[in-house]
């Protein structure tokens, strides 16, 4: 459902006086959100140190992750049910006061407990901000309104790991998150004060079943992904076995959260969705220990790691914008073989760095080779899964993508947090959680060869 322009549907604008405060808080809030997400990547060797929290490094990212699956799913539901307004001012109210604690937090627990509290609400917000792009413009402005939401995460990926860096060196690392809660209150000001009184729709008729089942399920992989990173404060006897239980736990949960035949990688859809997730958490996990791995073994400032990540950003954006103009040209196996092999080359850099400890400007390049093959297999990704979906099952194919992005980046990065525990910790031991995420690539390229075939449009 759209908002009524007197200048008439066709000429309206994302930016017309109707729209304009509720695109540029909307705008703000994917800002914030990408820059927060960003930040911790940088700063979260400092708080680790400063909070005593080393064995719990891993939970700050997985636990996030973990829990924004759960806002998703509710989210969805709740805005199908009442419409995106009661969803987004609870998931914006959650992203608040996870920041607040994260930022105000003396023990890494009471830390870990605000990024919990995060990821809920990070979870949320997404999905209730593109219900109310759905439901207050009209369908030729939706492009130009997720061009301007990607637009919102490539800047904070260009400048997000630099500034973070900066804000701990200069400030204190709790400005990383307090700073960015005083900055999405006012954002999140414009865009409530603009939709009240506004009919957003809902009160449509759910499949209350169906829709607790899945919220239960998703709450079952949560726990269960969180599990996994806790484990690591516990002696390995106890902690694997707790590890390898829980993986066991989220492989049930998860399967009826994707589409049937996802965890055998069959052709098509299925595999789309799971490769996703392999090659996030391999990613994102090898990330996670960079900035790390810069600040303990070359004494790197967090000014400094942040750049490691900046030219990985750039390279990114780059590889983004080829893949969406020659990406039927190359077609999906070349894209899938090419982009494995630049996050290949990204980690086996960083790992020989890591332990011939060869010059940091190795990983500094190196990784801006991951970033390249992410730019082009992410986006590929998305669009095979929207060309395999129809009207009937698009919403239930672009949660599954998003549960398969978070659920599987929580669990790699809580099983490599815990490998790096079980070594004894430091930066000595960083080398397992890239050998981890070589072997993960390595095994992706199963459902990388089956992508298949279908209707794709860049």
């Amino acid at each position: 459902m759209s908002v009524p322009d007197a200048t008439g549907e066709l000429e309206a604008s994302i930016w017309d006086r109707r729209r304009r405060w509720v695109t540029l808080g909307a705008v703000a809030l994917i800002f914030l959100a990408a820059i927060e997400a960003l930040a911790v990547t940088t700063v979260m060797p400092v708080v680790s140190a400063a909070l005593d929290g080393e064995s719990l490094y891993a939970v700050a990212f997985a636990g996030t992750l973990a829990t924004s699956v759960i806002g998703m799913v509710a989210s969805g539901a709740a805005s199908d049910a009442r419409g995106p307004r009661s969803a987004l001012y609870v998931s914006v109210a959650l992203f608040l006061v996870g920041l607040i604690v994260s930022g105000a937090a003396v023990t890494m627990h009471q830390f870990l407990i605000g990024r919990l509290i995060q990821g809920l609400g990070a979870g949320g917000q997404t999905v209730a901000l593109y219900v109310v792009v759905a439901r207050l413009y009209p369908a030729h402005l939706h492009g130009r309104v997720f061009a301007a939401f990607a637009a919102a995460w490539v800047v904070p990926s260009m400048i997000g790991p630099f500034l973070a860096g900066a804000i701990a060196d200069y400030l204190d690392w709790r400005w990383a998150f307090l700073g960015v809660a005083v900055l999405t209150a006012g954002a999140f000001a414009m865009v409530a004060l603009r939709l009240r009184g506004v009919d957003l729709g809902g009160g449509e008729t759910l499949q209350r079943g169906v829709v607790a089942v899945r919220l239960i399920l998703s709450v079952v992989v949560a726990a269960a992904a969180v599990a996994v990173g806790f484990s690591a404060d516990a002696v390995p006897a106890v902690g694997w076995p707790i590890a390898a239980a829980a993986v066991v736990v989220i492989g049930f949960a998860i399967r009826p959260l994707v589409p049937r035949g996802t965890l055998r990688a069959v052709r098509g859809l299925p595999s789309v969705v799971l490769m996703r997730g392999m090659v996030a958490g391999a990613f994102f996990a090898a990330e996670a220990y960079i900035p790390y791995l810069l600040m303990e073994r070359f004494d790197f400032t967090a000014t400094l790691a942040g750049i490691a990540l900046t030219f990985a950003a750039f390279a990114w954006a780059g590889a983004s914008a080829l893949q969406g103009r020659y990406g039927e040209r190359l077609g999906n196996g070349r894209i899938a073989a090419i982009s494995l092999g630049l996050i290949l080359v990204a980690l086996f850099s960083v790992l020989a760095t890591a332990v011939l400890g060869l010059s940091p400007l190795i990983v500094v390049i190196g990784w801006a080779f991951g970033g390249g093959g992410m730019g082009l297999v992410y986006p590929r990704l998305t669009v095979l899964t929207l060309a395999y979906s129809d009207a009937g099952n698009q919403g239930f194919n672009s949660s599954a993508l998003s549960i398969s992005d978070s659920g599987g980046s929580a669990v790699v990065i809580a099983l490599a947090g815990l490998g790096v525990a079980t070594l004894g910790g430091g930066a000595d031991a960083f080398w397992f959680v890239f050998v981890f995420a070589i072997a993960l690539v390595l095994l992706s390229a199963i459902p990388g060869f089956r992508l298949g075939h279908a209707a794709e449009r860049s």
